[in-house]
């Protein structure tokens, strides 16, 4: 798996080759991608789009009432450990 910054200018470039303004954040353990949707995105976008956001490792859409749409997407910076997981001293 590509390394978490990597995957999340992916998924940006990949958002942006699909009409969408992208905006790329960097958080302590994710780096988040946000875009506003505009009304006028035809379906078969939307199932590109969601395409795309699916493989992120949370995602959702924020939509306000004044009609305002924004995608977004989480990727998370930190793979969990497998062989100290309970901390140091407390291994197997």
């Amino acid at each position: 798996m590509p390394a978490p910054e990597v995957s999340a200018e992916a998924f940006a470039a990949r958002l942006s080759a699909l009409g969408l303004t992208t905006r790329v954040e960097e958080h302590t353990r994710r780096t988040s991608i946000e875009a506003e949707v505009p009304e006028s995105l035809s379906v078969e976008t939307w199932r590109e789009v969601l395409e795309v956001v699916s493989k992120a490792d949370r995602f959702g859409l924020l939509a306000t009432s004044l009609g305002g749409r924004t995608l977004w997407a989480a990727v998370n910076k930190e793979v969990p450990a497998t062989g100290d997981v309970r901390g140091p001293g407390h291994q197997r």
